[in-house]
């Protein structure tokens, strides 16, 4: 009897164990499915619960689609919970394909922002935003000259105050950024947005083999709590699909002693900004460029002319010293 008591003294130990190990574990990376967007999608018309969309946002069976491969188009999609979540790392699926073989735009931005369904200019959401965007910039007759090719993600805070100048694709405020080419993929591609102990890393899955490639990796973010997750897009002369087929939030846990953060959004550090270099071909209309190579004719006309004036005299001097 009293080796039966210890083996079920023993068991019942084992078990309450392996309740405490599942605890623990379900203590990570636990999905928020109030910041979750997941087929099949719910609602109809123009709601779905728990979301918003905006714009020349469509939603099918299979994918949100921000903008169609049509010129001038915004779009965008916000959750309407705000997230109180402390440390949390964001799984987004999504896919960016069109018709356009070397132009193509302008991209896809990621959102945990103050304000939401805020049509505008920096990937169809309104600048001067606060809180954090992730860019994927797809937008292929940049101006000036720059040190990496496009598609280009990339990340900025703004508390609001600062402007994403698209003249040097927001290099003046850039956290950090890499080269992705994620544009025209037959596979799936993920995104993967990890907020921790005031670190962000972005990191992707474009190459269809199941395991993240970290893009960058910046130290010293602060956001606060009770910001939106969003996506936008938007097209302009150039054009694309931009698509959203999935986007889950996963609660860290926090570290031990962190405390909340309520103030504006900041970083410690960005990148250098690069001087900007016009591009003249995108500051010059039609007529002009017309009227150049107009100019360019008459000019090369005038020197044939003198050339052969010149051409001329010369050989009427040769003539008169042998005659």
């Amino acid at each position: 009897m009293a080796a039966y008591r210890c083996n079920v003294s023993l068991a019942v130990g084992c078990f309450c164990l392996f309740l405490g190990v599942i605890a623990d574990w379900n203590t990570n990376d636990y999905l928020r499915r109030e910041h979750t967007l997941v087929k099949p999608y719910q609602g109809s018309g123009s709601s779905m619960p728990l979301w918003d969309f905006v714009g020349s946002t469509l939603v099918t069976n299979n994918y949100v689609r921000l903008t169609p491969d049509h010129q001038s188009r915004q779009g965008a999609i916000w959750n309407t919970q705000p997230c109180h979540t402390r440390n949390w790392e964001l799984h987004v699926q999504f896919s960016v394909h069109g018709s356009g073989s070397t132009l193509f735009g302008d991209g896809i931005a990621i959102w945990y922002a103050k304000e939401k369904n805020r049509l505008g200019g920096v990937f169809g959401n309104a600048d001067f935003f606060s809180g954090l965007g992730i860019f994927l910039d797809t937008y292929s007759n940049h101006n000036g000259p720059h040190n990496h090719e496009h598609p280009y993600i990339s990340a900025m805070v703004n508390n609001g105050s600062f402007t994403y100048d698209h003249d040097r694709d927001g290099t003046h405020t850039q956290l950090a950024g890499c080269e992705a080419k994620f544009r025209n993929k037959d596979h799936s591609t993920y995104l993967a947005i990890r907020y921790h102990n005031n670190i962000l890393k972005v990191s992707m899955d474009i190459d269809n083999k199941n395991g993240w490639k970290e893009c960058f990796e910046v130290r010293g973010i602060r956001l606060p709590l009770g910001y939106y997750f969003g996506a936008s897009a938007a097209t302009g002369e150039l054009a694309d699909n931009h698509d959203i087929v999935s986007m889950k939030l996963y609660e860290l846990d926090p570290p031990e002693g962190q405390q909340e953060y309520w103030g504006l959004p900041s970083a410690d550090v960005y990148e250098a900004p690069r001087d900007r270099v016009a591009d003249v071909r995108s500051s010059m209309s039609g007529w002009k460029i017309f009227l150049i190579i107009i100019l360019a004719i008459i000019g090369l006309g005038v020197c044939g002319v003198v050339a052969y004036v010149i051409f001329n005299k010369n050989n009427d001097y040769t003539r008169k010293r042998f005659y």
